[in-house]
């Protein structure tokens, strides 16, 4: 929100009684009427440049950004070398992966306020959106230097550093996670575990994020038995039979089941940081349960589809997830791969989004699975029956990662850290393959190639020579006669 005007000091709207208004709703976060006081302000006066400015970053919180993106630009065509301006200009266009245009922006801002925190956050964000990771870690701690208290800055310079696959220095600061603004660590009164050795102990692991990060991190949960002492692990319902499986767990629980006491307590998320995890000592996928077959229901659709080439898609993630507009797709993306012969789809989405499946009208040319996937052990013996599963990424690319499915994951330009950049492989799950947008917002390259590999992939399977990735999987023996690094 500004409120300055270009360097001067002095704040703007005294006397303009609908743009006082509007600030003190904008910063009290009231998105919608902060927006309807700023519309009332440039009613009075059209050449207001702040109101306009102002508006364009409430529309763009609001996901109205093409209102936002012009609130923007004319905002900057009022004052067209306000640093503040500039900024807020450069926030739309990186949200309408509008690269060059952004960075423009940002730039220029910067040379006009070198020293200001926001100008230089601002530029830091565009910079890692468009993967220029490097000068944004320099900017960001630059920024962090501004405002040594501001932890939003610090989980950035954290995310940074994971982007770029420096997990030594990423892990030393993910602690700051729980410091960011929108953090909400439970408390629990135990001591945080970092390692020590737990025999005679009870340790409490609990989950803290969405599904794709516990089963991503439920790998550790045999080393932290070896390390002795009693497990138990508190994590969402449809994650337990799933875990069931997985050696060294003594018990499963909801949240707020637990009625016994622990000696320590760790969330998940912690243990590649407590086992000092690197590119070079990725643990194994965990041991998923996997059911000898489906329900009756998909595996008739599944066997009704013969020997044809059976592909399993996702084109969205959690509808609530921040990123989600940018890694996800509409279903429309899938259909015309549904038309390369020998090839079967079927629609694994659930949520939301499933309705738009039958809203294209495609429900005939993709078979519909959403119906029989009740927990994620369903969706892992139907995966065991599909050759290959194209997604955007989501928690099923880590259930099928964890269970050496052939997934190709669909990744926009900047995806999750995890996938790091630059590469096709993924370190955590041996059985993924990458797919990435060349250009931000790119899609079409991304479903011209998926289109031409999964004919390829088709005729494979037609002459036999189709075949599911070995998965490494040394698996951790509790009694000792085989583990990885503990």
């Amino acid at each position: 929100m500004q409120r300055r005007d270009g360097n001067k000091t002095r704040f703007l709207g005294e006397g303009d009684a609908p743009l006082e208004l509007a600030f003190k709703l904008h910063h009290e976060n009231k998105l919608k009427e902060a927006a309807q006081a700023y519309r009332t302000s440039i009613q009075i006066n059209p050449k207001n440049a702040v109101a306009w400015s102002n508006l364009g970053t409430v529309l763009r919180k609001l996901e109205h950004t093409d209102a936002a993106l012009a609130c923007a630009k004319r905002g900057l065509s009022l004052d067209p070398c306000n640093p503040g301006y500039l900024t807020n200009l450069g926030n739309v266009l990186t949200d309408l992966d509008r690269r060059d245009e952004a960075l423009a922006a940002h730039a220029k801002a910067f040379a006009l306020w070198p020293d200001d925190f926001l100008v230089r956050k601002n530029y830091a964000n565009s910079l890692r959106e468009f993967g220029h990771f490097e000068q944004a870690l320099t900017h960001y701690r630059a920024a962090a230097a501004m405002k040594p208290d501001n932890n939003g800055v610090k989980w950035d310079i954290t995310m940074t550093l994971l982007h770029l696959g420096r997990f030594e220095d990423g892990w030393a600061k993910f602690y700051t996670r729980w410091k960011a603004p929108e953090a909400k660590m439970r408390p629990i009164e135990a001591r945080p575990w970092s390692g020590q050795d737990l025999k005679g102990k009870t340790i409490l692991v609990h989950g803290e994020q969405g599904f794709g990060d516990t089963v991503l991190c439920s790998r550790y949960l045999s080393m932290v038995k070896l390390r002795g002492g009693r497990v138990i692990l508190e994590c969402k319902k449809p994650l337990h039979k799933l875990f069931s499986t997985i050696p060294g767990i003594d018990r499963i629980a909801e949240y707020g089941e637990i009625d016994e006491p622990f000696d320590y307590q760790v969330p998940i998320m912690s243990l590649p940081v407590v086992f000092k995890t690197d590119l070079d000592t990725v643990p194994p996928v965990p041991e998923l349960l996997v059911p000898d077959t489906p329900t009756p229901q998909a595996r008739k659709l599944l066997d009704v589809a013969g020997e044809a080439f059976k592909v399993g898609i996702v084109w969205s993630g959690s509808v609530t997830f921040k990123g989600n507009k940018k890694r996800a797709v509409g279903v429309e993306r899938f259909i015309p791969l549904a038309s390369i012969p020998g090839v079967q789809l079927y629609s694994l989405q659930k949520g939301p989004c499933e309705k738009e499946l039958y809203e294209a009208g495609a429900d005939a040319l993709i078979w519909d699975l959403s119906g029989e996937l009740n927990d994620f052990t369903d969706t892992t013996a139907i995966l065991k029956q599909l050759d290959l599963v194209i997604m955007t990424d989501s928690s099923v690319a880590h259930v099928a990662g964890s269970i050496g499915c052939p997934i190709w994951n669909l990744l926009n330009y900047k995806p999750y850290w995890l996938y790091l950049s630059h590469r096709e492989d993924c370190p955590w799950y041996p059985s993924m393959r990458l797919i990435r947008q060349a250009e931000p917002g790119n899609w079409d390259k991304v479903f011209d190639r998926v289109a031409v590999e999964l004919e390829k992939a088709a005729t494979l399977k037609k002459a036999g020579l189709w075949e599911w990735p070995s998965v490494r999987n040394d698996s951790i023996e509790l009694s000792g006669k085989r583990s990885v690094a503990a």
